[in-house]
């Protein structure tokens, strides 16, 4: 059985796809565009070498492109800081008393919390914001 170059390009794209859903590299699918590509220009009649070259060209610049759209991304808030990970973000406490290093403890969610001053200037009592979660204790701004 004599295999075309198209039918190797196709078994290629299809390991580097198999690839990707092992590892969850997006960057192989990538690759396996231009692989893709590559067999098409098999089917086409073109010699090995453009095949190559095509391969290269779409698959390298795909994963410049991929590349360069995740470096435009704004980058993602930490966990302890980001609503739609911890539902606490954005809720109100009320602080009693604060210590002299800019600690207290408050009472939210039916327990005791242990909780830091996060915000500008000195630190007083009433209500707060809590603006993250670091470990077990609340980080309250104003």
């Amino acid at each position: 059985m004599d295999w075309s170059a198209a039918t190797w390009w196709w078994i290629a794209s299809g390991a580097l796809i198999a690839a990707e859903l092992t590892t969850g590299t997006f960057y192989l699918l990538m690759l396996a565009l231009g692989f893709v590509v590559a067999a098409f220009a098999a089917h086409a009649g073109l010699g090995f070498s453009v095949q190559l070259l095509v391969a290269a060209l779409v698959g390298g610049g795909a994963v410049i492109a991929w590349h360069l759209k995740r470096l435009r991304r704004p980058a993602a808030a930490a966990a302890g800081a980001d609503r739609n990970v911890n539902l606490d973000i954005g809720e109100r406490v009320h602080v009693v008393e604060w210590q002299a290093d800019g600690s207290a403890t408050v009472s939210y969610r039916g327990a005791q919390w242990s909780a830091r001053y996060a915000g500008d200037g000195a630190p007083s009592p009433g209500e707060h914001v809590i603006r993250a979660i670091d470990g077990s204790r609340l980080l309250l701004v104003r």
